[in-house]
């Protein structure tokens, strides 16, 4: 059975530790097996690349490493925030996710 994690894609977080501490970023992939997140502009590594098909040039190339989710909390739309997240249920019957500092709905759908 996979874990199921409070974050998913397109979400935007806060980095609560390591070198990128402070930071905020959105959310571009979920590893659910590795508990590791994929972070825009966050823990960003510079890899040496030979020519290849896909990059003639080969060079230097900046690419985000993961970061592990227990680093990251949601970003709070209202204050900007970090937030711990939970579940409510709408009177529609909609199961909805919630930031627990203003109690704003989080989901975009």
């Amino acid at each position: 059975m996979q874990p199921k994690f409070k974050v998913r894609k397109g979400d935007q977080v806060i980095v609560t530790a390591g070198k990128d501490s402070g930071r905020k970023g959105e959310v571009i992939k979920v590893l659910l097996k590795d508990a590791r997140l994929l972070v825009r502009g966050i823990n960003v590594l510079k890899r040496h690349t030979k020519p290849s098909a896909e990059n003639p040039e080969g060079g230097i190339v900046q690419k985000e490493a993961s970061i592990h989710i227990s680093n990251v909390q949601l970003v709070d739309p209202e204050s900007g925030l970090a937030t711990r997240v939970g579940y409510k249920i709408l009177k529609d019957g909609k199961k909805v996710r919630f930031a627990k500092r203003s109690g704003q709905v989080i989901d975009k759908n």
